[in-house]
């Protein structure tokens, strides 16, 4: 059973940064595909971007494409999600994954708790 931990996030102005860590415990992730999710209020979870086991294919949101970065550190048993350029409709609770290379939620069957990004206008 894999547990996923998700920091860095907070409030931050408009055309800032944040970087979100997730962290992973109880086995490895390392055969995993990873994948960031976020859910605004009053919305439905959405996908953010993924990355495959290896490291080499990535997949992202055309929403986030270009402004966001997400990266794997496989002996922290760590993936991170550094987000520039932040912009108001960015706010969301966002959440880590761990699963099948996809874009879909329901690929994905270990979850974080999350952690809440604000962005400012």
């Amino acid at each position: 059973q894999v547990q996923l931990v998700e920091s860095g996030g907070g409030l931050v102005q408009a055309g800032g940064s944040l970087r979100l860590s997730c962290a992973a415990s109880g086995r490895t992730v390392s055969t995993y595909a990873m994948g960031w999710f976020r859910q605004a209020p009053g919305k439905e979870r959405e996908f953010v971007v993924t990355i495959n086991w290896t490291g080499r294919t990535i997949y992202y949101a055309d929403s986030v494409k270009g402004r966001f970065t997400i990266s794997r550190d496989y002996a922290k048993n760590t993936v991170y999600l550094q987000m520039n350029s932040l912009k108001p409709e960015d706010t969301a609770v966002y959440y880590c994954a761990a699963g099948s290379f996809s874009h879909r939620k329901e690929d994905f069957g270990a979850w974080g708790q999350g952690t809440q990004v604000i962005v400012s206008s």
